[in-house]
């Protein structure tokens, strides 16, 4: 220590002189000991500032020669600089021979190795030379051919393309495809198996399971009091130099402050004290010197915190390289009007709204004859400042329309708004915008004033002239519509207006002339008549109430432009775009026309009878039956409504006289006879009903016939000769499945089960293919117990009859009424198998699953029958299950509307609304079901067809149905 001593003697000598009378000489200490310096007492090393010998590569010496650089190839050549090689051959001696070289490489081979004698040359020969218009040309014209012939074979690639990808999805299905099934088999693992599942253990190691954290522990004060009285002498700097420099650590060589006077421990309590200061201050920062009230308000600081948080979705990076480019597109282009308005709309986005105003402003002094800057500009300016704005840019732009038009929006006081378009007027008399615009502000007297001053500005504007005419007088009106007429020729909605006009003031007959003279000026003015706009003001008429004149443009316009093959066909779906659009006065003038076209088309006037029927009302429809049997005569169907329609009303004696001209057109017609006698029986008239079945079955023997007249007997209560009839009908129509079936019902209604049997068995033998044969007879066999019997009469009836999905369905159902619920899951699976398009088994396996189950099976019933009624039924019976009443009610809705023949469908959707709906929505079911006259449904027949219930009608056939359902899904 007393050499290291000895040699900073020198550098004490003038940190001493230099320290003043606060250093340690003056207290009268010892001498103060230097600090020791690292690099003292070495050597200087000989090569430091010499040049370096020559040939001397920087780390050369350990391996460093993995790099090359500029230095190390020299500069860049030249093309007349010679190359490397000494011995190289004539043209590749310089540099620019080398790259030449190096260039001809990558032109075509013309060489024969590079030849085939059907594509030629494999480049292009001629790909060297310039490329003109004619090579482009013809570029295009095979690039089109090239196109064309692909577009060909698109669909066959296309197609192929599908077929491998499916292949392949097929050999190689996806992962969540393999273990879909098992996916879905977790809904059945119960909670006990969840829980009996292990844990997954932890692999890791036990350092990274249990690492270990740093922990840091606060200094005592005692470590630092400690220091403070430590050893005289040291080589380090003080750790505590922040406070005193590079003073020394001896006891009382400190400056007074933070040190105890005479000791050398900290003061705590100064430092506390020092802290406490500190903190009074920042509180009397924010706080008020008169009351002591915090300034700061929290609840405005919090509002100031939501200001600053940006209301855009995008990146700030992005913000600020958009605001960049904008920048620069401005200073490139200033009077570029986009780049303004791009710049203010970012600005306004960020929530930099005066910065915003402040460019858009910019902008206008750069482009002021912008109409779009000054709109913007407008639009960012606050309501007085805009105002100027606006007054400004009329400065500039006295003829934009736009910028009077905001003029005027921005004005709220109405007179202030006519005051600025009338000023806008005397600018812009000719804009049809501003016209509108102020006319809407006036009261009707005023504004028909401006109205006939804007026409005569204004002569081309059909909307003015149109406008001007509804609020004239009728004679003016007319004059307003002539002089409309000379100067707009050719604008069909003033005609159609003069026509609607005539019409309001009962001018009937003057409408047909206008129409057709409006079709004749426009063909002579060159205008085309386009059919399709002239049906939509037809509609758009007769919406408005104008029915005459909607007719006459549809008699005006129906036939332009249609082939005459096409004239039935397109005029049919004429008249059910209407009925959708709900314009039924056009569709009744379609149909009209087209009657009057083709009188003897039995299925126009079919159509026109069912429009008449849902849209009409009884006496539209019955006259216009009377017209269709006199055209019509050996339509059968056209008598048979008007009798209806008659019955419906209670009149039986007109519907006698109707069914009695139809004997005389249809002698010995079967539809006839069966109506005649229905209108007897649903009368009570049971004897003139018997009578005319012995007439019919006389005069025109049919196994219907025979039917209904066992029917008749059967539910009047005459088994007997019910009995007998079917035994004759048998005789004669031994393959007529529908009697067997009756002479079994009748044997089992009177408890002779063999005798039912026998029947089924001899029905089935002559008619082995009728599905509901076999299945009366398996019921049979069920209901007396013998379910191994019934089992096997299914099965059997499968053989004769394969992929019958109600035989699949029956089969299941009766293993589970058994209880073997195994077995029928079983056969539903196989039935799917055979029948995967079958609605009525899909619907009945979405209930045989369980509850978690049961949405799944139904998204693939769905997927397999999209509009198949039974699984949209069943679809929504699985709503209903759920208690999901608004979806519930959808698909109700979209199963009646995709059959409404299904009964079935109609009794559970009025059992649901018996539970759910109102009284209005019930109404309207049962209603809605009486025009629909479902007649079939699993349900819907087992009452519709007992012998109880065969006077019973729709409405009653429904609560009954709809009382025998229960909830059990």
């Amino acid at each position: 220590m007393a050499s290291a001593a000895a040699k900073q003697a020198p550098k004490n000598t003038s940190k001493a002189s230099a320290g003043g009378p606060g250093a340690a000489g003056a207290s009268g200490g010892p001498p103060i000991m230097p600090l020791a310096s690292p690099l003292m007492g070495k050597k200087k090393k000989p090569f430091l500032g010499m040049p370096a010998p020559l040939g001397y590569v920087p780390g050369l010496g350990r391996g460093a020669t993995g790099f090359t650089t500029r230095s190390d190839i020299g500069p860049a050549r030249d093309a007349n600089d010679p190359v490397d090689d000494r011995h190289a051959p004539p043209g590749k001696r310089t540099v620019g021979d080398q790259m030449k070289k190096n260039q001809d490489d990558d032109d075509e081979d013309l060489n024969d190795t590079n030849y085939d004698e059907f594509n030629g040359y494999a480049g292009s020969l001629f790909s060297s030379g310039p490329y003109e218009k004619d090579d482009e040309e013809a570029d295009a014209i095979y690039a089109a051919l090239d196109k064309r012939m692909d577009e060909r074979r698109k669909e066959r690639r296309e197609l192929r393309e599908k077929e491998e990808i499916e292949k392949y999805r097929m050999e190689r299905p996806k992962i969540q495809q393999q273990f879909s099934d098992l996916k879905r088999k977790l809904a059945e693992v119960s909670e006990e198996e969840w829980l009996s599942i292990p844990e997954v253990g932890d692999a890791r190691n036990k350092r990274q399971r249990n690492p270990r954290y740093e922990k840091l522990t606060p200094v005592p004060d005692s470590f630092f009091s400690k220091h403070l009285q430590t050893g005289e002498n040291h080589t380090s700097v003080d750790p505590l130099q922040g406070l005193g420099g590079l003073n020394t650590p001896y006891p009382g060589s400190m400056t007074p402050g933070l040190m105890t006077p005479g000791t050398g421990e900290l003061d705590m309590r100064k430092i506390g004290q020092a802290r406490n200061t500190l903190m009074d201050m920042r509180l009397s920062q924010v706080s008020d010197s008169v009351s002591g009230q915090t300034v700061v308000d929290p609840k405005g600081y919090l509002t100031d915190l939501n200001s600053m948080i940006p209301t855009h979705g995008g990146d700030i990076s992005d913000i600020k390289k958009a605001r960049l480019l904008l920048k620069s597109v401005r200073e490139t282009n200033p009077h570029h009007p986009p780049a303004w308005i791009a710049s203010a709309r970012l600005e306004e986005v960020t929530g930099k709204l005066q910065v915003a105003r402040n460019l858009i402003m910019k902008g206008t002094e750069m482009c002021p004859k912008s109409e779009d800057v000054w709109l913007e500009a407008a639009r960012l300016q606050p309501g007085d400042t805009a105002k100027a704005v606006v007054a400004q840019a009329v400065r500039h732009l006295p003829q934009s329309v736009r910028i009077y038009i905001r003029a005027a929006e921005l004005e709220t006081d109405v007179r202030a708004k006519k005051r600025v378009l009338r000023k806008a007027l005397e600018n812009v008399s000719k804009s049809v915008r501003l016209w509108k615009t102020a006319v809407e502000l006036e009261e009707p007297e005023d504004a028909r004033i401006m109205l006939s001053r804007a026409v005569e500005c204004c002569p081309t504007s059909v909307e003015l002239w149109l406008a001007l005419a509804r609020l004239e007088t009728y004679e003016n009106a007319r004059r307003v519509l002539n002089k409309a007429r000379e100067n707009i020729p050719t604008d069909r909605h003033i005609w159609i207006t003069a026509a609607k006009l005539e019409e309001a003031n009962g001018n009937t007959q003057m409408v047909d002339k206008i129409i057709d003279r409006a079709i004749t000026s426009l063909h002579a003015n060159g205008v085309e008549i386009n059919r399709e706009q002239w049906i939509q003001d037809a509609e758009e008429c007769d919406k408005a109430g104008s029915v005459a004149t909607c007719q006459a443009v549809i008699r005006a316009v129906i036939g332009i432009g249609i082939e005459e093959e096409d004239r039935k066909h397109t005029w049919m779906e004429d008249a059910e775009s209407c009925v959708a659009h709900g314009a039924l006065e056009c569709a009744r003038a379609i149909y009209a026309h087209a009657l009057q076209v083709f009188p003897s088309k039995k299925s126009v006037w079919l159509r026109a009878a069912y429009f008449e029927k849902n849209h009409g009302t009884r006496e539209s429809l019955e006259a216009l039956l009377q017209r269709a049997v006199a055209h019509c005569p050996k339509a059968e169907v056209l008598w048979l409504m008007g009798a209806k329609s008659k019955w419906l009303a209670e009149d039986v004696p007109a519907a006698r006289s109707i069914l009695a001209l139809a004997f005389q057109a249809n002698p010995n017609s079967e539809e006839i006879w069966l109506a005649a006698v229905k209108l007897e029986s649903e009368n009570n008239e049971y004897e003139r009903a018997r009578r005319l079945l012995a007439k019919a079955r006389s005069s025109a023997p049919t196994a219907r016939v025979f039917m209904k007249s066992v029917k008749l007997e059967w539910v009047l209560g005459n088994i007997d000769a019910a009995q007998e009839l079917c035994t004759e009908a048998l005789k004669h129509y031994e393959d007529f499945p529908k009697l067997w079936m009756m002479r079994g019902q009748i044997e089992e209604q009177c408890e002779n089960m063999d005798k039912a049997r026998e029947a089924y068995n001899q029905g089935l033998k002559k008619c082995p293919h009728s599905v509901a044969l076999w299945l009366l007879l398996s019921r049979l066999e069920e209901r007396v117990g013998q379910l191994t019997r019934a089992r096997a009469i299914l099965e059997k009836a499968r053989l004769k009859n394969p992929q019958s999905p109600e035989l699949w369905l029956e089969s299941v159902r009766l293993e589970f009424r058994a209880g073997l619920k195994n077995i029928s899951n079983t056969l539903m699976a196989k039935a799917l198998q055979e029948c995967p398009n079958s609605g009525i088994l899909w619907a009945e396996a979405v209930f045989l699953e369980a509850r978690p189950q049961r949405k799944t099976k139904s998204v693939d019933a769905l997927k397999k029958c999209e509009h198949d009624p039974h699984v949209l039924l069943a679809v929504a019976k699985l709503f209903w299950s759920e208690r999901k009443i608004t979806k519930a009610r959808e698909w109700f809705l979209r199963t009646v509307k995709i059959e409404p023949d299904l009964g079935d469908a109609w009794a559970l959707f009025y059992k649901f609304e018996l539970q759910h709906g109102t009284e209005e929505q019930q109404e309207e079911v049962r209603k809605r079901c009486e025009n629909a006259e479902p007649r079939h449904g699993e349900l819907w027949c087992a009452e519709s067809k007992h012998v109880l219930n065969w006077q019973k009608k729709t409405g009653e056939i429904l609560a009954l149905v709809a009382s025998k359902i229960k909830n059990t899904f």
